[in-house]
């Protein structure tokens, strides 16, 4: 940097820098999160496109189950009988008996028989009461595309039994004349059951945009965009869709596959973000729509960014130490300099002068010794600012054994000293391990799972929360040993989360004139569990629904960022386990942490 503007005053002051590095670190977060947003919503989009894929080769599969049907009952002569003669008695009967085991043997939901003037002369449920029989279908689209083209297709409510199905349609001819139309009904049952497995909204639409499948019924029957005068009378001409009216799906038009997401209201919720991506399914114009949720892009794009904008404000400080450090070096030479000059001037008082100088030398040591010091005390408080949460317990553990290694040394009790220092030691070691593992959560990376004793991570959780259960008169009540109790897990993490869960339970008791703490190992299969109970209030039903969420805590203000659970159950399902929580029937609330047992052959280090 050039000298002049390196000594620029506003350069030099502290405020002046400190909001530029301020806007140069906002300015990082907001183009990470902005990149890392669009990449999540390329991933969002190209996902969509995947599942529509595949579920469009189902339906397509689905919809040609049938379509050969229509055309081997047309070829029977019982069919071309009774048109030739519909007036005959048994040869109806005939007709109704074939139609009847054709439809049961296929599995379709009818199979009937019209004649040229759109009459139903026999059907498949001539034995009901709600039969087709003698009913008129001339209006509808697949008998007139049957007519007139060989084949019609056509979904839509039945107007006599008001249960929708995908109509399949050809004719029956004699040369050149049409004897009449023998139609399958089709239901898309298990179609709307493969719809209805999606979490976001999926949609079906015909070509007009009217939904009549979807993932959820109350979006059935909803058109995409407002129908003109031309569309609805067609609707009400063939009733297609029965004489319900056909609102609007949302509160705006949807346009499918753009490349921004749309902010639309679907039926009983508010303005949301969703991505409208649809692919084109069958032979009518139909298509497959996905609404997908933009919520998890955004927060997976804001954990991502916020690791870059932590590694970034790392840099910073990193920055300012080493200006702090240069600026001190520099101030040190100008006191050297002006010390040297003294000591020219004033040789007659050489002496004097030297001692002087002595002590203005040790001064100046201990002056940079202190400036030194309070810097790396300073960066360090910045530092673990932001990882208090995950520290505070072994700091905690750290400072119980320091008292009683104090304590054994001053009475002479060296190897119990010794043993206390050991246990120090493997407290500095799990604090650095639990400062990587913050970051690698961060970077969604998991060490590698190793078998791990539930008895002695137990031990060791307890042992770090031991000030804190003799600050309030705990009993805590243990499991019996066993040493085969081992799970696929890591040391440091596992002592992690069973610290946070103990520490949480102990809290809830606050106040409490017998305060019980309960620790329970259940056999759960190819699983352990281990149950944390406490005899606090318990758990509120907005507690219960919202516990796991970053930032949600129940403690008072500056007690709790609302990470340690979150932080948990990502542990937990990282090993393949779970964790959840629950009121216990006598009263306080209950966490149940599952894992993998460890293989039965493994021998732990």
């Amino acid at each position: 940097m050039n000298p002049r503007l390196r000594d620029h005053p506003m350069l030099r002051r502290p405020a002046f820098l400190a909001g530029v590095a301020m806007a140069l670190w906002l300015l990082v977060a907001w183009v990470a999160y902005t990149s890392l947003l669009a990449r999540q919503t390329d991933a969002l989009r190209e996902e969509s496109l995947r599942n529509l894929d595949a579920l469009a080769l189902t339906l397509e599969a689905t919809l040609a189950r049938h379509e050969t049907l229509p055309g081997l009952l047309a070829l029977d002569p019982t069919l071309r009988a009774l048109l030739e003669n519909p007036t005959d008695t048994q040869r109806v009967s005939a007709a109704n008996a074939y139609l009847e085991a054709a439809q049961q043997s296929a599995q379709v939901s009818a199979a009937f028989l019209i004649n040229p003037q759109g009459i139903t002369v026999a059907a498949s449920n001539w034995r009901l009461a709600r039969s087709f029989m003698g009913q008129d279908y001339s209006f509808r689209p697949y008998f007139r595309d049957a007519l007139d083209k060989g084949l019609g297709r056509f979904y839509g409510v039945g107007v006599t039994t008001g249960e929708p199905g995908y109509f399949l349609a050809v004719p029956i001819r004699q040369g050149r004349q049409t004897l009449g139309v023998v139609v399958v009904k089709q239901q898309l049952d298990q179609l709307e059951q493969a719809l209805s497995n999606s979490a976001d909204p999926l949609l079906l639409v015909d070509g007009d945009g009217i939904v009549f499948l979807a993932s959820l019924r109350t979006l059935h029957y909803r058109s995409l965009r407002t129908l003109n005068e031309a569309d609805q009378a067609r609707l009400a001409q063939t009733r297609q869709y029965g004489n319900q009216p056909i609102p609007t799906l949302a509160n705006t038009p949807l346009k499918v596959n753009q490349q921004q997401p749309q902010r639309v209201a679907l039926p009983g919720e508010g303005n949301r973000e969703r991505l409208v991506m649809a692919r084109p399914v069958g032979l009518q114009g139909w298509q497959l729509v996905h609404l997908g949720s933009l919520n998890e892009a955004r927060n997976t794009a804001a954990t991502q960014a916020s690791a870059v904008a932590l590694a970034c404000a790392m840099v910073l400080l990193v920055m300012a130490h080493l200006r702090h450090r240069a600026r001190r070096r520099e101030e040190l030479m100008r006191v050297y300099a002006s010390l040297e000059q003294r000591i020219a001037e004033r040789t007659a008082d050489l002496s004097a002068q030297i001692a002087e100088l002595e002590t203005t030398k040790a001064i100046l040591r201990e002056t940079q010794d202190a400036a030194m010091q309070a810097g790396k005390l300073a960066m360090l408080g910045q530092m673990s600012a932001g990882i208090t949460h995950e520290l505070n317990q072994p700091l905690a553990a750290l400072q119980t054994f320091a008292d009683n290694a104090r304590a054994l040394l001053d009475r002479g009790r060296l190897n119990e000293a010794a043993d206390n220092l050991r246990m120090i030691s493997g407290l500095v070691g799990r604090t650095g391990r639990i400062v990587r593992q913050l970051k690698t959560f961060s970077r969604k990376e998991a060490p590698t799972p190793t078998p791990v004793s539930l008895d002695s991570a137990i031990e060791h959780a307890l042992l770090i929360v031991e000030p804190r259960r003799r600050e309030l008169n705990a009993t805590v009540s243990t499991p019996p040993a066993d040493s085969s109790r081992e799970v696929m897990a890591e040391s440091g993490r596992l002592e992690q989360v069973l610290v946070n869960l103990i520490r949480n339970g102990l809290d809830a008791m606050a106040g409490q004139d017998a305060p019980m703490l309960t620790v329970e190992c259940r056999d759960l299969g190819k699983h352990w569990g281990l149950a944390i109970g406490d005899s606090g209030p318990g758990l509120s039903a907005e507690a219960l629904n919202h516990l796991f969420e970053p930032f949600f805590t129940t403690k008072p203000s500056g007690e709790g960022l609302g990470l340690g659970l979150t932080i948990s159950r990502t542990i937990a399902e990282s090993y393949g386990g779970t964790l959840q929580a629950q009121n216990r029937p006598e009263g306080g609330a209950e966490f149940l942490l599952t894992l993998p047992k460890a293989p039965e052959w493994t021998v732990t280090s």
